[in-house]
């Protein structure tokens, strides 16, 4: 069975200096946040091989950090059509993913990724806060034709929830 994790990238810094949205880096709270996520995956045994994350340095830093602190050393891909992409943009791109990658790790934004998971189970409605990582099984073992229902949700982890876990941890 594939697994498919779908994380939001971590808390921005509005008050940093950047030109573009895209540009806009993570706030100190938001390296906190992604690596206490990293650890997280890797302590419970979910690591990607692979993660694919939309070209915003928020997203890609948030996707090195989690790397970084769960130990995975997994190659990390940018790709530019998950920034600002809409469902079939993503399933496009998640598509296109070796059929020998059995864990895979999405880095992008919303609105996008609240809607795509609650697509990918079939309907329901949740948020995505940052940094958040949903951890999808994919029913039908494939990551070409994901359809909507196609997955089951196994878990959604928020940093938040984690945070008195990691107390004191960088």
């Amino acid at each position: 069975m594939k697994t498919l994790l779908i994380m939001r990238h971590a808390k921005s810094d509005w008050d940093a200096a950047f030109e573009a949205d895209h540009d806009r880096p993570l706030a100190r709270r938001g390296e906190k946040a992604a690596r206490r996520i990293g650890r997280f995956l890797s302590e419970t045994g979910v690591a990607p091989e692979l993660i694919l994350s939309s070209t915003a340095l928020r997203a890609h830093s948030t996707a090195v950090l989690a790397d970084d602190a769960g130990g995975w050393g997994c190659p990390i891909q940018t790709d530019h059509n998950l920034y600002a992409a809409d469902i079939d943009r993503v399933l496009e791109v998640v598509a296109g993913v070796e059929p020998d990658i059995d864990c895979l790790m999405i880095t992008g934004h919303e609105p996008t990724w609240s809607s795509l998971v609650s697509w990918l189970m079939g309907g329901g409605r949740l948020g995505m806060p940052t940094a958040a990582v949903a951890c999808l099984d994919l029913r039908h073992g494939d990551w070409t034709g994901l359809a909507q229902g196609s997955c089951e949700l196994r878990w959604l982890m928020t940093p938040k929830a984690l945070k008195s876990k990691y107390a004191g941890s960088p």
